[in-house]
């Protein structure tokens, strides 16, 4: 699947802000695709198309508005769309040193700083907030000079506040740690990242920090929302599905390399989270459409 991969080279130049590009069509025809810049993409009137970021995969409605952080796979397919009515597709590209140096260290910048965090798993936001944003978006294509970066600016805030966000990746699928903000959570993560494919003791993991277990416990799940064995298998299926759309290991091979013990929890744990099989998951990936 990697090979259908697309490194896309992107207009920005080093002495763009950033860039719109407003466009209507009748289907998706750009591949599955990677760059080093963050993307936004609003999109009306696809009903039926497909959504893939990172190893995510799900049919979109009449609203779509995702956010991507750099380098993160993600397109859209066309899927059951047939096309009998034209989408419209706004996309914001921008680099990464956008919001670099110390004005984005200070505390009213907070929602922007988690934002672009949580952009490296993929954010989609909900129907609302691309609906009470449309106008934004259109007026952000017809805008120009300084008004347009003030725009964009007062734009990246409004969904960095946003209610009802949705992070679409696997917690290492996307290489990078979203816990740099907690530094015991952050240890437990390069421990997991570290020793997925052995056995992972939760004592163990306690004893690191110097907290009993109950404690441990209840941290990990006040930080994360899951219970540790639940932290441990994202991570793991992150990997896993890494290894599904990247190589041609069997699912068996995977499996066990991923530090699960037998096929039936893998595949029982696999489907609570991506709603499939691992088969069914490569099956999916390898379907999808790359052709310009």
């Amino acid at each position: 699947m990697k090979e259908n991969i697309h490194r896309e080279i992107t207009p920005l130049t080093e002495n763009d802000c950033f860039l719109v590009f407003d466009r209507q069509r009748s289907l998706f025809t750009f591949p599955i695709h990677f760059h080093p810049e963050y993307e936004i993409n609003f999109i009306h009137k696809a009903i039926g198309g497909r959504r893939v970021v990172g190893d995510h995969l799900e049919e979109i409605g009449e609203y779509e508005l995702v956010m991507v952080g750099p380098n993160l796979y993600h397109g859209w397919e066309n899927y059951r769309n047939t096309g009998t009515e034209l989408l419209h597709e706004i996309t914001i590209q921008f680099p990464k040193d956008i919001f670099d140096g110390a004005l984005i260290s200070k505390n009213l910048f907070k929602p922007v700083r988690d934002l672009l965090q949580n952009a490296n798993r993929g954010i989609l936001f909900s129907t609302e907030t691309a609906k009470n944003l449309e106008k934004r978006f259109l007026g952000l294509a017809q805008k120009r000079g300084f008004d347009s970066f003030l725009e964009f600016q007062s734009l990246i805030y409004d969904l960095s506040i946003s209610r009802d966000q949705k992070l679409l990746t696997n917690i290492s699928f996307q290489k990078g740690n979203e816990f740099h903000n907690n530094e015991r959570i952050e240890k437990i993560y390069n421990y997991v990242s570290e020793n997925f494919s052995k056995k992972i003791m939760l004592e163990e993991a306690a004893e690191m920090l110097n907290m009993s277990v109950v404690s441990f416990s209840r941290m990990i799940k006040l930080r994360t929302g899951k219970s540790f064995i639940e932290f441990v298998n994202e991570i793991r299926l992150g990997y896993a599905t890494r290894l599904l759309i990247e190589t041609g290991k069997s699912v068996s091979e995977v499996c066990y390399e991923c530090g699960f013990n037998n096929i039936s929890n893998f595949n029982r744990t696999f489907k609570k989270k991506q709603g499939c099989t691992p088969s069914e998951f490569r099956v999916n990936f390898n379907g999808v459409k790359t052709v310009f």
